[in-house]
């Protein structure tokens, strides 16, 4: 529930830079959070060696490959739709193979094949290198499956290739799976243990992104806060590391001082933080580096001490308020969003105003709100009964909304009559005449064209504002071209 969900993106198919010499069409098509987007990346670039150019056109397709969450119930059902759409195209072309990719293939593993006979292939998101492999499987009549979880993978080898990207941001992976139990979470169950990859390798990739004309990455992992390179293996297995080893590991601090340091003028995101994990160094070198940008995703998803302990989160309330006034004392202007659930199991009236409290005091720039949906093979499935009516979780999230809607305007408002940086990212939604793209505090920003263009990086006077999208003027380039 922690990872970023674009809606505008879900079920965005994707392609990349045709190869002559490649005779077969990849039709790849991604759900889910950044992590699945980026893993899409690497998908394609994996089987661009292989043969294989993408197409936007499913019926040409000789593999439909779909990317998977399953982080919701939502997001399973709206790819079990997308699998019929699938088989009556397959009617048509039966040649067309298709491969179900991602967290909700690690879930089901092959009990996928069985429940839709469309499938041919089911592949875990640490199995994407054995792709040629099981596309020969499938090329020779056979059903093929890996969802084998590992230990050691990270891509860190892999340089993804850019799909449909704007060639202004990029997303750079620097970790992989998860160690924290949340119990509404399936994520360490589809995603494996929690392993760093190689900051060399992430230094190359970002080094190669500006050299490309990139002007911002954000640093993607499920959890980035607790990055941790020691010269690989796994982050709990850190306490039996030599003594050389720990004296050089390197840090999420660190490697945002790293990153900050090697492209000063490109603009550093990150995503996604956990309360538990994030420490006062990474908050210091947010604010030592003018290029990290002044955000943090930092979901809580309750404001009940008793809701958080069933949750199993490392935090209390009261530990993130300490977190929350460090961020504010330390970086007075950053921008913080939160992810939140409404009607966990066993949720009191009391614990919902605990969540609308905590609300008020941080009053977050935005946020991606739910109702607890259950999620099979998690610990609040197995052991809790979802026992919160549909109409009371409904009310409870619909005062959550309206609440931070109320702050979402507050905060955009305290931005009228500044001036701030942009980085031009595209065409506003509304207007052709307008350029979009974002402050520091990762909110949308519209001005007027002018003579700018995509990738430049802009000085805009903030003049009206709504309570998601900043309206400007351009005032001029920033130092930053």
């Amino acid at each position: 529930m922690e990872k970023i969900i674009d809606e505008k993106k879900q079920g965005e198919s994707l392609v990349i830079e045709q190869q002559k010499e490649n005779d077969r069409k990849l039709y790849i098509e991604s759900y889910g959070c950044q992590m699945n987007f980026s893993d899409s990346e690497i998908v394609a670039s994996i089987l661009s060696k292989e043969g294989f150019n993408t197409t936007q056109k499913l019926e040409e397709a000789d593999l439909v490959l779909v990317n998977t969450c399953s982080i919701r119930d939502k997001a399973e059902q709206t790819v079990r739709k997308r699998l019929e759409q699938y088989n009556a195209v397959k009617k048509i072309n039966p040649s067309m193979k298709v491969g179900v990719l991602g967290c909700m293939a690690e879930r089901l593993k092959s009990k996928f094949l069985e429940e839709e006979k469309i499938v041919d292939m089911v592949v875990g998101p640490d199995a994407y290198k054995d792709l040629p492999n099981l596309i020969r499987e499938v090329d020779e009549g056979r059903d093929a499956v890996n969802v084998i979880l590992s230990k050691e993978e990270t891509y860190g080898d892999i340089a993804p290739v850019r799909l449909n990207s704007n060639g202004v941001s990029a997303f750079v992976s620097i970790t992989r799976g998860c160690d924290n139990m949340c119990t509404f979470c399936v994520v360490p169950f589809t995603r494996g243990r929690e392993r760093s990859r190689d900051p060399q390798s992430i230094m190359e990739e970002v080094n190669d992104l500006w050299n490309r004309g990139f002007k911002e990455v954000t640093l993607l992992g499920q959890n980035v806060d607790s990055y941790l390179w020691y010269g690989g293996g796994l982050k709990k297995d850190f306490d039996k590391a030599t003594d050389m080893q720990k004296a050089t590991a390197v840090n999420f601090a660190k490697l945002l001082a790293l990153v900050a340091e090697a492209q000063p003028k490109m603009r550093i995101r990150f995503s996604t933080s956990n309360p538990q994990d994030m420490t006062l160094d990474v908050i210091e070198s947010m604010a030592k580096y003018p290029n990290i940008c002044k955000y943090i995703h930092l979901p809580v998803q309750s404001g009940s001490n008793r809701i958080l302990e069933e949750m199993n989160r490392q935090h209390t309330r009261e530990e993130y308020f300490e977190l929350i006034d460090n961020i504010k004392k330390l970086i007075p202007d950053c921008g913080i969003s939160q992810d939140m659930i409404a009607g966990f199991p066993t949720e009191t009236e009391e614990d919902h105003q605990d969540t609308l409290s905590l609300m008020e005091y941080v009053k977050y720039d935005f946020g991606f709100m739910f109702m607890y949906s259950e999620r099979p093979g998690t610990m609040a499935a197995r052991k809790m009964e979802d026992d919160i009516p549909e109409e009371t979780k409904k009310r409870r999230l619909t005062e959550i909304i309206n609440l931070q809607q109320k702050h979402s305007l507050l905060r955009t408002q305290q931005h009228l009559g500044k001036v701030e940086e942009v980085l031009i990212e595209g065409n506003s939604k509304k207007s052709n005449e307008h350029w979009k793209g974002r402050n520091t505090q990762n909110t949308v920003v519209v001005f007027p064209k002018e003579n700018y263009k995509i990738g430049d990086f802009v000085n805009v006077k903030i003049t009206d504002c709504t309570s998601t999208t900043l309206i400007g003027e351009p005032v001029g380039y920033s130092d930053n071209n």
